[in-house]
């Protein structure tokens, strides 16, 4: 059985050029592909390719377009006045670059609102997915520097996301104790709860491949997994979903109802300001914890090395009962025979040395 060769595409400049020339949004072209936007964004850019039938609808798309942009009219142009050369030259004022707080702005603005669906979809918990993509926008923003040189910084921010909302530790928190309100939707609520029964590696990589628009070797990077252990994912998860839900075998059809699941909830994100501020406020608390900590520990240490003695004392032993031993009588009163011998021995005393001399009867 041999394979029929893959579609040629054009480059990816040519691709965007095609695009713009039908007038197509890049949200356009991902709706009659059936894949995200930020999927036809990296195809333009060169990032990555399309396959399999997704590079057979997206060939075919730009060869209308090429069709098209090939039957317009061409215009020619009327002459237009060329005016006098100046006296000085006036050099172009280069575009102010954007600050970093604008920058993050823009990023935030971004990828905001589609994180916080694709967390409700990894959780089923709207108010964990507002949190974590709060939580990974701080982290960003604390680490800004690191992540605007990244290649990919909204691909940075989901994985940091991601792996806040999947994280095991929430189970034990009050709030997260019990589950939230099921969608109102019957079809709906049957699609979330066959995405919650897979276990957290299989539903982030459905939710990346099939819902996000990754392709295989950049979902195995973000989920840091080889190519074939994603591949196997993939597939068990596609098989948990299609044996609970016939209807979504199709991974286009799986990719649409993911899309409409997320949408339908009304998640919104905090404004760009208050996460920046509240990672800032963050930030001091937990130096300023830190800080405390180490005076604490260091007037401890000082306290300790003050009061120890500075030489070695052996403790006392525990006094021991001697065995064979009378025990100390104290003196009482003489009896009178005791009393008249002492009378007799104190009369009969010689003083000098003649006391000494035995007496002769």
């Amino acid at each position: 059985m041999t394979q029929s060769p893959a579609p040629p595409l054009p480059p990816p400049t040519e691709r965007r050029r095609l695009r713009e020339a039908g007038s197509l949004t890049q949200a356009q072209v991902a709706a009659r592909v059936g894949v995200a936007r930020e999927t036809v964004r990296a195809w333009e850019t060169g990032r990555t390719t399309p396959r399999g039938r997704k590079r057979e609808a997206y060939a075919s798309l730009l060869a209308e377009l090429a069709t098209g942009a090939a039957d317009l009219p061409v215009r020619t142009a009327a002459p237009v006045p060329v005016p006098p050369p100046p006296s000085e030259p006036r050099p172009e004022a280069p575009a102010a670059p954007l600050t970093p707080a604008q920058a993050f702005d823009a990023l935030y603005a971004f990828c905001a609102p589609a994180l916080v669906r694709q967390a409700y979809l990894l959780t089923g918990r709207r108010e964990l997915a507002r949190e974590s993509v709060e939580r990974a926008f701080q982290l960003a923003w604390q680490r800004w520097p690191e992540v605007a040189r990244d290649r990919d910084p909204a691909g940075w921010v989901r994985a940091t996301a991601y792996e806040y909302a999947l994280s095991p530790w929430h189970r034990f928190r009050p709030r997260f104790r019990h589950p939230e309100p099921p969608p109102a939707d019957a079809a709906d609520r049957a699609l979330m709860a066959a995405l919650l029964r897979l276990p957290p590696p299989r539903r982030r990589t459905l939710l990346l491949y099939d819902g996000v628009g990754l392709d295989l070797p950049e979902t195995a990077a973000e989920t840091e997994a080889s190519t074939p252990v994603t591949a196997n994912r993939l597939l068990h998860a596609r098989a948990a979903i299609a044996a609970r839900l016939p209807a979504l075998s199709d991974p286009s059809e799986l990719h649409r109802r993911l899309a409409e699941l997320a949408s339908t909830e009304r998640l919104r994100a905090a404004k760009p300001p208050t996460v920046r501020t509240g990672g800032e406020r963050r930030a001091r608390f937990w130096t300023r914890a830190a800080i405390a900590f180490t005076v604490a520990l260091i007037g401890t240490t000082a306290l300790t090395v003050r009061t120890a003695p500075t030489q070695y004392e052996p403790p006392v032993p525990p006094g021991e009962t001697v065995q064979g031993v009378p025990p100390r009588v104290a003196p009482g009163p003489l009896s009178e025979a005791e009393v008249a011998l002492r009378a007799k021995l104190r009369g009969a005393a010689v003083r000098g040395p003649e006391r000494l001399v035995p007496l002769v009867r």
